[in-house]
Formats: C-alpha cells, structure tokens, sequence
C-alpha cells in the first residue's frame, strides 16, 4: 500500500511543515481580505469555526478513506483542526 504522507528515515522535515502552515494562513488572509471583508477578530474567528469543521471533515474522509475508521480519532481531530482554524483566522481578521 502506497503512503500518502511517506516519510524519509523518521524524522518530519519542520521547514517543509513551516512552508505548508505559512501557505495555509496565506490562503485564508487572501480570500479575508480580498474576497469576504472580513476584518474583526470575531468575524475571523465564526468564518473559522466554518472554514475548520469543513476542512477537517473532507480531509479526515481523505486520510480514512485509506485505513479503518476510528470515529474517536476522526471527532477529536475535527475538534482540533476546528479551534486551531477558529483562532488563526481570528487572528488574520
């Protein structure tokens, strides 16, 4: 079975990490700031909530689609990536 995330050796390489969370708050600044005006962190922060229950659940469905479905596993990381979406895109707005 092919990896979708493979590893070289066991370490994650933290620039390639730094570079995909940067281009990942990149793309909610643009569309915030170009497309939807938002500009208060309490608006940045509901658009969040939004943006992260969306995100999470089609990648969980992604990642799961190739492994067994732990249902705890798939909440609790919705849970996360949702709060995590929710504060930086506060922060951005």
């Amino acid at each position: 079975m092919t990896e979708i995330y493979p590893t070289s050796g066991n370490e994650k390489s933290l620039s390639f990490i730094f570079v995909g969370c940067l281009f990942y708050s990149l793309i909610f600044s643009l569309i915030f700031s170009k497309l939807a005006q938002i500009s208060t962190f309490k608006s940045g922060t509901i658009a969040g909530i939004y943006r992260g229950i969306l995100y999470s659940i089609s990648m969980n469905f992604f990642m799961y689609s190739s492994s067994d479905l732990n249902v705890e596993h798939f909440i609790t990381d919705v849970l996360i990536t949702t709060v995590s979406t929710a504060i930086m895109c506060g922060a951005i707005g």
